[in-house]
């Protein structure tokens, strides 16, 4: 007997909750206790360049406002910083703190051990069966930044 429709995206969601909460342990155990989800996305999207409150609100799918908000907070918890743009003085650069960096670092081999706990659980050929069929009924760029906005506003 097959499982109800609704079924398939609550545990595609479960599996997501799943993870994103162990890697926030993980990171909290790790040094940084304040970095909640959201800011995992937040700290994609501005990059290993920077941006600006404007565009990070496009790439995330949120207003300025929301986008200029979560900044602050970003900024007040260490994880990024202001700067002024070298080539137009009146934009402002959002870039990541080294701290931040290391954030993203950290979240990267956590990302890994956990991947590797699943392997041991699932075994590798079945984790790497269900990454492909993932990716096949997936759209290719894995990376939609976006997710936020989707979810609602920052």
């Amino acid at each position: 007997m097959s499982s109800p429709g609704f079924e398939l995206p609550l545990r595609l969601l479960l599996a997501f909750r799943m993870l994103i909460d162990e890697l926030h342990a993980e990171l909290a155990r790790q040094g940084h206790p304040d970095i909640r989800p959201t800011h995992g996305f937040v700290m994609q999207a501005i990059g290993p360049y920077g941006t600006t409150a404007v565009e990070l609100g496009r790439t995330l799918g949120v207003s300025k406002q929301a986008a200029g908000k979560t900044i602050d907070t970003l900024e007040r918890i260490g994880y990024v910083e202001r700067t002024t743009d070298p080539h137009d003085t009146r934009r402002k650069i959002v870039r990541l703190t080294p701290y931040g960096i290391d954030a993203l670092n950290r979240s990267a081999r956590i990302f890994d051990t956990l991947r590797a706990r699943w392997a041991a659980e699932l075994g590798e050929d079945r984790l790497q069966a269900l990454e492909s069929d993932l990716r096949r009924m997936t759209p290719a760029n894995p990376w939609r930044l976006d997710i936020p906005g989707w979810f609602g506003s920052l």
